[in-house]
């Protein structure tokens, strides 16, 4: 199943990799349109240069056509009912009584933990969801679907960094190689180069600003999301360049542009919006930009680990504070790019990124352990004590940008609030919580010491 271009092409190059051992059964590849408003936004099987990708798989399918008119991300089945599914699925698909392996991405959510659910007997191969696959599980799964994943595939988008995803039900990750990966994109480069040529000549080295879908998910308000657009513009057009390409988010909304157009005259550049559902990675092997900027999309690292296009982020450090709650499965991402991606100001300066390239298994690995325990501390215990030795040796502004003093608080590691008062707890732990009434009790038993006359 997939639901991406991207992930489309990172299923091919594993298929190509041999993950998946001769082509020696019949594939049945599941399009599902997750966006919004799936009415409005082209699947993945019709954007231009699938047909690149389309001669790995005997069938392709769409699982909205399946299940309509209900949402493929917010559609599960009844227990009751599996089987009754699964029938009919083997039914309609030609699929028998054979076994059936289910190679989906992000397990924990649907689509793929309803498709998981009514093959029960399947065994299950994740692959990699760009960079949340270096985060932990973002919720626990359904009984019985953990002991069906046999491995975890992912790109090496981060050298010297190992996925989190999955490791609490000890799956194993596998790396798709380097080579079948590009070796698919540039056939699909080639596959959409008309759709490229069409916005015209002389955008060769043209910046490229990457459009997020914060809004869309709550994280950021419209009018923020496009304050970070002007932002990303005005430091681009600060260092020089003329012509700018802007390619929003595919999963995003139809929203206007006429404050980034308006912004853009005023700064006389020449805007390019890319509207065709050609992704990123194409554009990059297209013309080759300058620099690729955004927040914290997947197609920054990719820019620049396969093309060596160097990349900038814009608004990390919002986005850091804005993502709640604090397990909000895109927080590592973010914390990857605000600490690898050298940060772009609205001056044009780029700043030296806080991590280098050659600091990954130093700093970036155990920042990346305590925050994925802080996410998911009850489904990660193993790593406690790697996150307490990470805050013991880093305190103040690193501790505060990366962690929540409430979340440290509650987990009682270093960092947290320093409690003296009940209302102090009042206000850091939950309400519901053991821990808070257990504070609150010993700290009213030691002011019933201290009152007592010597």
């Amino acid at each position: 199943m997939t639901s991406t271009l991207f992930s489309a092409i990172t299923l091919s190059a594993a298929i190509d990799a041999g993950a998946f051992g001769p082509r020696d059964r019949r594939r049945v590849l599941l399009v599902s349109n997750n966006s919004a408003m799936p009415e409005f936004a082209t699947p993945v099987d019709q954007v231009p240069g699938f047909d690149t990708l389309a001669p790995r798989f005997d069938d392709v399918i769409s699982w909205n056509a399946e299940i309509a008119p209900l949402h493929p991300s917010g559609w599960e089945p009844r227990m009751e009912d599996l089987p009754v599914w699964e029938r009919m699925f083997r039914d309609r698909w030609g699929l028998g009584d054979e076994p059936v392996e289910l190679v989906t991405e992000s397990i924990a959510v649907p689509p793929a933990r309803s498709l998981a659910a009514i093959f029960f007997d399947a065994v299950v191969t994740v692959y990699s969801d760009g960079l949340m696959s270096y985060g932990p599980t973002r919720n626990a799964l359904p009984h019985g679907i953990g002991t069906k994943i046999s491995r975890q595939l992912h790109l090496d988008l981060v050298p010297g960094l190992e996925p989190q995803l999955l490791r609490e039900y000890g799956v194993p990750a596998e790396v798709i190689p380097d080579e079948p990966f590009r070796s698919v994109l540039d056939k699909f480069h080639a596959g959409v180069a008309p759709a490229i040529a069409a916005y015209g000549d002389g955008l060769d080295g043209a910046p490229i600003i990457i459009g997020q879908y914060l809004s869309a998910l709550g994280i950021l308000t419209d009018e923020e999301e496009d304050d970070l657009h002007l932002e990303m513009l005005r430091g681009t057009a600060a260092r020089g360049h003329g012509t700018i390409l802007f390619k929003p988010h595919p999963g995003s909304p139809v929203r206007a542009t006429e404050r980034l157009s308006a912004e853009a005259a005023r700064l006389n550049v020449r805007l390019l919006i890319i509207d065709a559902p050609v992704p990123a990675e194409a554009w990059c092997a297209a013309i080759r930009p300058e620099l690729v900027v955004g927040c914290f999309s997947t197609a920054l690292v990719t820019a620049a680990r396969y093309y060596g296009v160097p990349a900038a982020a814009v608004g990390t450090g919002l986005l850091l504070e804005r993502l709640k709650p604090y397990e909000n499965s895109n927080r590592v991402p973010v914390t990857i790019v605000d600490t690898t991606i050298p940060r772009l100001a609205e001056d044009g300066t780029l700043h030296e990124p806080r991590i280098g390239a050659g600091a990954i298994a130093a700093e970036l690995v155990p920042l990346v352990a305590a925050v994925t325990y802080c996410m998911r501390a009850s489904a990660r215990p193993d790593l406690r004590a790697r996150a307490i030795a990470h805050l013991d040796a880093h305190q103040g502004a690193e501790l505060t940008r990366y962690f929540k003093r409430r979340r440290l608080t509650t987990l009682d590691l270093p960092g947290g609030l320093a409690q003296s008062h009940p209302r102090v707890l009042n206000s850091v732990l939950p309400r519901s919580s053991r821990r808070r009434q257990l504070a609150i009790a010993a700290l009213r038993r030691a002011e019933q010491l201290r009152a007592r006359p010597k």
